[in-house]
């Protein structure tokens, strides 16, 4: 296997020490992220929200503290001969970024359908990157056997010491941004990133609660909780594709093990709905992973932080734009926005005006319409339409359905959002 760099008091544990001095390693490197309140986001969460913009990184994601303090820790040999690591995205662009400062020789191997977007963007840094496998564990084997025969430098993205307490620098920033927080809510994939928080956070102040979140199509944190120690899972395609990690790294689970207050799950609707949510409310472009903790309260699975004053980790904005742009057609169909149904309505000339002139007069904005006459009404004085329709709200679909009904317009199917 290719080395795994550890510091050089390579325990299992991180000590909080790590943290304050990777803090001042990484200083003038990594930029120190607001950590700002917002009232919109308050208002619908019921919860004094305050946002850690870690999407806001150059390489746009929290994954920079890891890693540069990491590459600042190799021996100067190691420097020389360069590092390799297995990424779906966020760690690879982070090590690109300042492998590229640094000068260090950076390859990275990524699953075959990692985004597009964090492809490219590697290899305009200077990464050497390379595809293997449907997934994280095919493309870390790869990795592997390639860092033994080139003698490369491993760097683990959530269960290396030096990248736990380089993210931990993150707890430590937000407790001097945000006085008197009572929690901090934080996506877990591998769970590198709720570790160092974690560890940060218990030690300058304990009554801080931790709340991990993580999608229930990936839930590899309960199941280690669940097990007592790092399980492997079946894993399904997430919004949130940077916490899809099969496998909790085992330093990371044994610091947070003791540490997270709760952990919930949330389901992919609630997810598109947090990005939808960000980019109207905070004009920010959030992935997945980083909408995860707004989607837990969305979604209601954080209602006992009402009231309390609740930092969320907005950890990355590394999203396809093509991605993104269905997401928030996703997400506008689970806000009840985005309607779609099909209608029977006269063939006779006319016919579709008066569909159109209805859905006007009641402030609805056609997206789409389509006539389906071969496979419609055995009446061949009907036809079937398909439409799909900007609404206000669920409210405003009502309506719209009642005053087409009035006219005479008999819907056949409606559809609905699913998860």
């Amino acid at each position: 296997m290719a080395t795994t760099h550890a510091p050089a008091h390579a325990v299992t544990d991180v000590r909080f020490e790590d943290i304050v001095e990777a803090r001042r390693r990484i200083a003038g490197g990594v930029l120190v992220t607001p950590c700002v309140e917002s009232v919109a986001l308050s208002a619908i969460t019921g919860a004094h929200i305050f946002c850690k913009l870690e999407f806001q990184q150059r390489a746009g994601s929290f994954k920079e503290r890891g890693a540069c303090n990491a590459l600042l820790l190799l021996s100067a040999e190691e420097r020389a001969r360069g590092v390799i690591a297995a990424s779906a995205g966020n760690h690879a662009l982070a090590l690109a970024l300042h492998g590229k400062r640094l000068g260090i020789p950076v390859t990275v191997v990524m699953p075959m359908h990692a985004p597009l977007v964090k492809q490219r963007r590697c290899r305009e840094l200077g990464a050497r990157v390379l595809n293997y496998g449907d997934n994280i564990a095919e493309a870390r084997s790869r990795a592997d056997t390639l860092g033994a025969d080139e003698h490369l430098t491993y760097i683990n993205g959530f269960n290396d010491a030096a990248i736990v307490a380089g993210q931990g620098t993150i707890g430590l920033e937000i407790l001097e941004q945000v006085p008197d927080l009572d929690a901090i809510v934080v996506p877990i994939g591998g769970a590198g990133l709720i570790a160092g928080i974690a560890l940060a956070t218990k030690e300058i102040a304990p009554r801080v609660r931790i709340v991990g979140v993580e999608p229930t199509r990936c839930a590899s944190f309960a199941a280690a909780m669940a097990a007592g120690k790092p399980v492997r899972v079946s894993t399904i395609a997430t919004l949130a594709d940077g916490l899809a990690v099969p496998e909790v790294g085992a330093r990371s689970f044994e610091i947070a093990r003791t540490r997270v207050d709760e952990c919930v799950a949330v389901d992919e609707n609630a997810i598109a709905l947090a990005i939808l949510r960000l980019a109207e409310l905070e004009k920010g472009v959030v992935e997945g992973a980083g909408a995860a903790p707004l989607a837990a309260f969305l979604a209601g699975k954080l209602d006992s932080l009402k009231g309390k004053r609740v930092a969320l980790v907005l950890c990355g904005g590394n999203i396809d734009p093509l991605v993104f742009s269905r997401v928030i057609e996703q997400g506008l169909a689970v806000d009840g926005r985005l309607v779609k149904f099909s209608a029977v309505i006269s063939d006779r000339p006319g016919g579709l005006a008066d569909l159109a002139g209805t859905l006007a007069k009641c402030g609805a904005s056609v997206q789409d319409i389509l006539h389906e006459r071969t496979f419609g009404e055995a009446d061949v004085s009907t036809v079937t339409v398909q439409c799909v329709v900007e609404v206000r709200d669920r409210g405003h679909a009502e309506e719209l359905f009642e005053a087409l009904l009035a006219r005479g317009v008999r819907i056949t199917s409606r559809s609905d959002p699913v998860g």
